[in-house]
């Protein structure tokens, strides 16, 4: 047993450097970027990047490629999948308003190596995004032109013909990339000045084709004489849906710039809702107007606005039309440029990507050297690839960031609050926790013990100085087994289950009083309890979620490919989809049995866990929904940010480093619930192999009933 212990120490040590959560600095507030964005600032981020290439190029490509008129219901439908992540992204931006996005949302709640992947998979998710924003306002500006910038890019440069390349190279695109990329390193009030602008003539062009556009509608073209309002059936309507996210992608720039707004607990979730609702009503409104103007089947994907003004004989409407589409493609391309930066950012400063894009500009306080080096690779990318291959393997980056930042909420709204500290830094679970202080016993450098009291109970007294060998004893009335634990502040409330299971109310002794997070409700204890006694608080919640994920992906597989590729007989896909689809449902209940945090001053989503539950199974439904070059072109992106992880992020990982200087302090501690329901902490001085021990000092606290603080005053020593 102690061979394979050892042999298996290694893999363990390797596990749990993968799975390694973020800390954060007890003052979430304190950055070194620049706190200046208002709700309307955020919000107007949020509209410029998602009304741009989506609304006035998307729409025609979706219509006349994969569902017809019912890209109403696919841009409906993509919008309510989009709302339930935008819930998630909004309670993240509040509690934690630091950039990063979904990469910093996955990192302090579910691990390292999930956070690189997906911020790997967002930063490629930017460029994409960008890139296919900049290609579509270059096809804008050549419709207007009559396409001659294309023909003479063809005939004087170069064309090619291969496959998910662009048949010429779109100089254009590249060029606006590059000046933009410029433009956004001269500070965040430049940028947001200038998205106003852009964001203001765009919208104004917006409601003339809403209000000229239905003017001019025929309602025969929804008719069975152009093909019916849902030629493709069913499954364009979701294949539709899939490629439609990417008209929402751009909320996410919201939560990204939660670091540099000025109240991120307010203004986050607020500019979240005005943004999406504006761009989801602008959406279904402009694709009904399209596809009521002009038949379907004959829109030009390239320009479909615009076109369809100009074939309805108004020329001078088209006009407009193209002027306004390049305004609100300017605002997506700032949005991009604005976000993928501070990703970029954001990963380096964790140590986790190359440091050198950690650097902030001391006059400007923006990531001078990310902004110009990723505005440059999103260049390249516009000058070669071609619109529709990056619109799909944009989605898939998307639907997945979307996924695991819904997986994030479920696990940090049942993880019990902590709170660590060591050589001045520390952690808190949410912005809002500032109000909450905290009690905190240090028995060596390098290990602290926290308790959380109520706001309005007094400050314990500081705990006096003790010797480094010595044991710090919690006494609670069981008689439970001991235990040994790696950290005292994680296994604190240990002793608060132990004191549910005693009394058996769920009051802990005083009526009334709630559960700690992460425990089991009072009501389910008698069913639940001795299944799920022995984990920690928020440990089965965790579990939960990975059979949550799991059984999603197993239905959404079902569903998609059971009944096609599969072929699975009727009774197999029956009973397979009721199986996975009560595993879903179990996985839910078990969440939901859990005790949640409490009610913060910040936004929270509702319906936990069964509004981010529902947000899972959809993301994972349309990813199914993509092609399968999508998927191989994803697999490769992920082998390449593998590499980049294991080959540099890993080893200059700062919670690694963090973690190396803890080890190098010379003290070796260990917790131990006693037979008598007491939580110890041995404490002793590492020697060297030959060496005794001189002698080993005890400290304890006892832990009642009716008071669950710390109490200094009661200790004993002893020497041995």
């Amino acid at each position: 047993m102690a061979t394979c212990g050892r042999g298996c120490l290694p893999a363990v040590r390797l596990c749990h450097r993968l799975t390694r959560l973020k800390t954060l600095q007890v003052d979430v507030m304190a950055t070194s970027l620049k706190r200046c964005l208002t709700t309307l600032d955020l919000a107007l981020l949020g509209v410029g990047g998602m009304v741009g290439s989506g609304l006035y190029v998307l729409t025609g490509t979706v219509a006349k490629e994969t569902a017809g008129p019912a890209v109403v219901l696919s841009f409906l439908m993509a919008g309510v999948a989009s709302l339930l992540a935008a819930l998630c992204y909004a309670e993240f931006g509040a509690r934690v308003p630091r950039t990063g996005s979904a990469y910093m949302f996955t990192y302090v709640s579910v691990g390292e190596i999930w956070a690189f992947l997906i911020g790997w998979n967002v930063i490629l998710e930017y460029m994409i995004g960008g890139a296919a924003v900049a290609r579509a306002w270059s096809g804008y500006l050549d419709a207007i032109f009559d396409h001659r910038i294309q023909n003479f890019t063809e005939t004087h440069v170069m064309r090619w013909d291969v496959p998910f390349l662009a048949r010429y190279p779109d100089l254009l695109a590249s060029g606006v990339l590059l000046l933009a990329s410029f433009i956004i390193s001269f500070g965040v009030r430049v940028s947001s000045w200038l998205n106003h602008i852009f964001s203001a003539v765009s919208m104004a062009v917006i409601a003339f084709v809403l209000v000229f556009g239905f003017a001019l509608a025929d309602p025969q073209n929804w008719g069975a004489r152009e093909g019916g309002f849902a030629p493709f059936g069913l499954s364009g309507v979701l294949a539709g849906t899939a490629t439609c996210f990417y008209a929402f992608v751009g909320f996410d720039v919201i939560a990204a710039s939660s670091e540099e707004a000025r109240d991120p607990q307010k203004a986050i979730p607020m500019a979240t809702a005005i943004a999406l609702g504006l761009a989801a009503t602008a959406y279904v409104l402009v694709s009904a107007v399209l596809t009521l103007m002009v038949p379907w089947h004959s829109l030009d994907p390239n320009s479909a606005l615009a076109d369809a003004f100009y074939r309805r004989g108004y020329s001078w409407a088209g006009f407009i039309v193209a002027v306004g589409s390049i305004c609100a493609m300017n605002t997506v391309l700032l949005s991009n440029l604005f976000s993928l930066p501070r990703i970029v950012y954001a990963m380096a400063e964790d140590g986790l990507f190359f440091s050198v894009f950690a650097r902030v500009n001391p006059v400007t306080k923006v990531p001078v050297v990310a902004i110009l080096v990723f505005g440059g690779l999103m260049a390249l990318m516009a000058l070669l690839f071609d619109l529709e291959a990056l619109v799909q393997f944009l989605s898939i980056g998307t639907l997945l960031a979307y996924t695991f930042v819904a997986a994030s909420v479920i696990v940090l709204r049942f993880q019990p609050e902590r709170t660590h500290a060591s050589d001045g830094g520390g952690q808190k679970t949410d912005a809002s926790s500032s109000d909450t202080t905290s009690a905190s016993v240090t028995p060596s450098p390098g290990v602290v013990a926290t308790a959380t009291t109520p706001p309005s109970a007094p400050p314990p007294p500081p705990p006096p100085q003790r010797p480094l060998d010595e044991t710090l004893t919690l006494t609670s009335p069981d008689g439970s087994e001991p235990k040994e634990y790696e950290s005292f502040s994680d296994k604190l409330q240990l002793v608060e289950r132990d004191r549910y299971h005693a009394d058996g109310t769920g009051s802990g002794g005083v009526g009334g009083e709630r559960r700690p997070t992460g425990h089991l409700k009072a009501r389910w204890e008698p069913y639940l309890g001795r299944a799920l006694g022995r984990l920690d608080p928020g440990q089965a919640v965790t579990l939960a979620v990975v059979m949550l994920m799991v059984s999603a992906v197993s239905l959404c597989s079902v569903l998609v490919f059971g009944s096609g590729p599969l072929r699975l007989p009727t009774w197999s896909f029956g009973l397979l989809l009721t199986l996975f689809s009560l595993t879903f449902l179990l996985s839910l209940a078990l969440i939901w049995a859990h005790q949640q945090s409490p009610d913060l001053k910040t936004f929270q989503v509702p319906l936990v866990p069964f509004v981010p539950g529902l947000s899972i199974l959809l993301n994972v439904f349309l990813m199914l929904k993509l092609s399968p070059l999508t998927w191989i072109r994803f697999t490769v992106w992920l082998a390449a940010g593998l590499l980049v992880y294991f080959g540099y992020g890993i080893w200059h990982s700062k919670e690694g480093l963090r973690e190396r200087e803890q080890q190098d302090v010379d003290v070796a501690a260990r917790y131990v619930v006693l037979p008598s329901g007491s939580l110890v902490e041995t404490v002793q001085s590492v020697q060297p192999e030959g060496q005794e021990h001189t002698h080993t000092h005890t400290h304890t606290h006892t832990h009642t009933d009716t008071d669950s603080t710390l109490a200094p005053n009661d200790h004993t020593h002893s020497n041995r």
